[in-house]
């Protein structure tokens, strides 16, 4: 019966195909429109590292003004000061551990024809690479000694090794940034996690990640300029030196846990180390230390914020005008057979018989508005990316879970919106209806 009910549909819907076209216009506007919003939402708050993200953690700790408080006290810093990172990370108390900042810098040319090069730089110890899982294309993360002791290293991004060697394996060679020569160690694969977990924030979430690596002792020895956002509370400072052992705020610090248990064991070393550290006069406000998880820290840093969620739920609002208007023309349509429905029941057919044909016709609307839904999503991600750029690229991809979710929901949609319409129709006193004929 179903498939007799589908080519019932095909005849009803071709041979009213002004209302039919009306009502899958509305449905394919209002799904294009809420598919839109949900994809960008969905890839927003993606998790880019799924295989390992339960192990990765990112440690906050509370050194402000005890008169100010961070952001009025609601959280503690993003950062820490680079000594409680150096402290944390000798520390050892993680399975891993890492410390890094962003950074810019200038690849100057090896021969007078070339021109420099402006690059984005990512300062960082070695356990970056393990923890974060950046994939190589040649050579591998520098050695765990060049952490302490200034080696001059540096690992390319895919897209900086063809500029400067054409693609070629360039492990052994050097190149010459900021007016100091630096072994090229390795080589990452176009590596673009999105959203940049290892560095989130309302504005840098979505970037592209940095076109070289450097040990952090290249920030810590100037050879390489921070950029990076900074906070302090403490009075100024005249040097670099003083300035790394003030209470400025700058560092990221993330650790990896092995099994849970190791949490609980690094939140007590972490009390301990704040203990410890107010016997020299610090931390003075009440303790609020966190380790915070990778959906935790991105709730923290609004990587999906508020406006995102209310043009999401503007979209759902438009969908649900779409579907009244399909509501509307449903009962026209339906009300429109009277006479057809009344004959039926006075031949026999029984309600419920009645119901399902309509409920059938209802869902290939449906089908045929999602379809044509996807299409106007498509077109309005392609319209995101051409107003963004690149920067949207990974943001704007209909995958397999979007195209099902978009069918699945413009079909729940339809039959709903055709409930009270396929009800109106199915109650019709086929006498009434007999004798007006």
């Amino acid at each position: 019966m179903f498939f007799y009910y589908l080519r019932l549909a095909r005849i009803s819907i071709l041979r009213h195909w002004g209302l039919s076209l009306l009502m899958v216009t509305a449905i394919a506007l209002g799904i294009g429109a809420a598919m839109t919003t949900v994809t960008v939402n969905y890839l927003m708050s993606a998790d880019p590292i799924p295989n390992k993200s339960h192990r990765l953690h990112t440690i906050q700790l509370d050194n402000w003004d005890e008169n100010k408080p961070f952001k009025e006290g609601l959280e503690p810093p993003s950062f820490l000061t680079y000594r409680d990172a150096k402290n944390l990370l000798s520390a050892k108390k993680a399975y891993r551990q890492t410390m890094h900042t962003a950074a810019k810098a200038v690849i100057e040319p090896l021969d007078e024809q070339g021109l420099p090069l402006y690059v984005t730089v990512r300062a960082n110890t070695r356990d970056f690479f393990t923890m974060f899982e950046t994939p190589f294309v040649y050579g591998a993360p520098w050695q765990r000694e060049v952490d302490s002791n200034n080696d001059l290293v540096v690992v390319l991004s895919e897209k900086i090794n063809e500029r400067l060697f054409a693609g070629e394996n360039p492990v052994g060679k050097s190149i010459k940034i900021n007016g100091e020569f630096y072994k090229v160690v390795g080589v990452l694969a176009n590596w673009q996690p999105k959203p940049r977990f290892y560095h989130v924030d309302k504005i840098k979430a979505f970037d592209d990640s940095e076109d070289i690596f450097v040990p952090f002792t290249a920030i810590t020895e100037e050879k390489i300029n921070f950029d990076d956002n900074s906070y302090c509370w403490g009075p100024s400072t005249d040097t670099w030196q003083d300035y790394l052992n003030s209470e400025c705020v700058w560092v990221h610090f993330w650790v990896e846990f092995d099994n849970p248990a190791e949490k609980q064991h690094y939140r007590d070393f972490l009390d301990g180390y704040v203990q410890q550290q107010r016997l020299y006069g610090r931390f003075k406000r009440p303790d609020d230390n966190r380790i915070n998880t990778l959906d935790e820290w991105f709730q923290v840093q609004e990587v999906v914020n508020k406006d995102n969620n209310m043009l999401m739920a503007m979209a759902f609002l438009f969908l649900g005008v779409c579907l009244l208007n399909t509501i509307g023309l449903l009962l026209a349509k339906f009300l429109g057979k009277s006479a057809e429905i009344g004959l039926r029941q006075a031949l026999g057919a029984s309600k419920s018989t009645l119901f399902y044909q309509y409920m059938v016709e209802s869902a290939c609307i449906g089908v045929i508005g999602g379809l044509l839904g996807l299409v106007f999503a498509y077109l309005g991600l392609e319209g995101i990316e051409l107003l963004y750029g690149e920067k949207m690229k990974a943001l704007v991809a209909l995958d397999t879970n979007l195209v099902i979710f978009a069918v699945l929901l413009s079909i729940v949609a339809t039959v709903l919106a055709g409930l009270y319409p396929t009800w109106r129709a199915c109650n019709i006193a086929p006498a009434n209806q007999l004798k007006s004929q």
